[in-house]
């Protein structure tokens, strides 16, 4: 992230590749505009360039002087690129099958609620700290609807992030509170204007998708204590699970450089559990042991979250 919650053009150019290699964005397929990459993506049309430039470095995108948008390359016969698609799992999904090693969140989240979105009939709930890997992932769905690509007719997404007002286990200063009170209040504002921001695009994406008469409801409430892992339960289907992995690093806020306790959880590896016939059923069992915690979390504990 570049300290203001919007995505850098190297996460950009991230989860437009993951896009590419996972075939939705299939080989002479011209990639999206940059007018609708900047909406869906919530940037600057410059970050969207530089993104666009290094899949162009990468050879992903070729005919990128004509004056329309750039075109998926065609790399079939690249050693290691079957049909132009990356390596599928079980799922069908890049880097979430039961023979695959989990992609890291940022990566394995969108091509999963890429799936979730052919229902007819989307259920999205999440527990998470910032909601920012889910805001991007919603974006690119945005991008689909407005391409025709995928038509639901209702989106329900339900999120459950910290509230505002407790004392964070992380992202929290290293030095103590009488120590340092600045710091702390450094840190804990960063944090609270992340998860606003993230919210907020998470938001925007979702009410833009009735345009195209979507049925949408989107909802968030607080959590009154710090969540030690990511939860995403897909279409009631589906549990994803990542830990945040909690580490010392320095951060430049404003002119002051803090040292702090913090998760990059963009960067956790994704695990998948799906149930179905085909499925084992501990995966089955943990889908649903899944939806049951996160609905008594919502239904008990969890108030009503106002971003801003």
């Amino acid at each position: 992230m570049n300290g203001i919650g919007k995505p850098t053009s190297e996460e950009v150019a991230e989860a437009l590749r993951a896009r590419i290699e996972s075939g939705e964005l299939a080989a002479g397929q011209p990639i999206p505009t940059q007018k609708s990459l900047v909406e869906a993506f919530g940037v600057q049309r410059g970050v969207i360039r530089r993104a666009l430039r290094s899949l162009q470095e990468d050879g992903l995108l070729t005919e990128v002087t004509r004056g329309a948008p750039p075109r998926i390359a065609d790399r079939s016969a690249e050693p290691g690129v079957a049909g132009g698609a990356g390596v599928t799992g079980a799922a069908g999904t890049a880097g979430v099958g039961a023979d695959e090693t989990p992609q890291e969140t940022m990566v394995a989240l969108r091509p999963r609620i890429t799936e979730a979105f052919r229902a007819d009939h989307v259920r999205v709930d999440a527990l998470c700290l910032t909601a920012e890997s889910l805001s991007a992932a919603l974006g690119e769905q945005r991008l689909r609807i407005q391409d025709r690509s995928v038509a639901p007719s209702s989106v329900t997404v339900r999120v459950l992030l910290p509230d505002r007002n407790i004392e964070l286990a992380f992202p929290r200063s290293v030095s103590t509170a009488d120590t340092h009170p600045d710091e702390g209040d450094l840190v804990h504002q960063r944090w609270l204007q992340q998860r606003n921001s993230h919210g907020t695009v998470l938001s925007d994406h979702l009410v833009g998708m009735r345009s195209a008469g979507i049925d949408v409801d989107v909802r968030f409430r607080a959590l009154p204590f710090t969540p030690a892992v990511k939860l995403y339960v897909l279409n009631g289907t589906e549990a994803l699970l990542a830990y945040y992995k909690v580490m010392v690093r320095e951060a430049e806020i404003g002119r002051t450089s803090v040292e702090m306790y913090d998760a990059l959880g963009d960067k956790s590896p994704l695990f998948s559990f799906v149930s179905g016939e085909t499925r084992l059923r501990r995966d089955e069992a943990f889908v649903a042991e899944s939806q049951a915690w996160f609905d008594a979390l919502w239904d008990t504990i969890a108030t009503d979250l106002a971003l801003g």
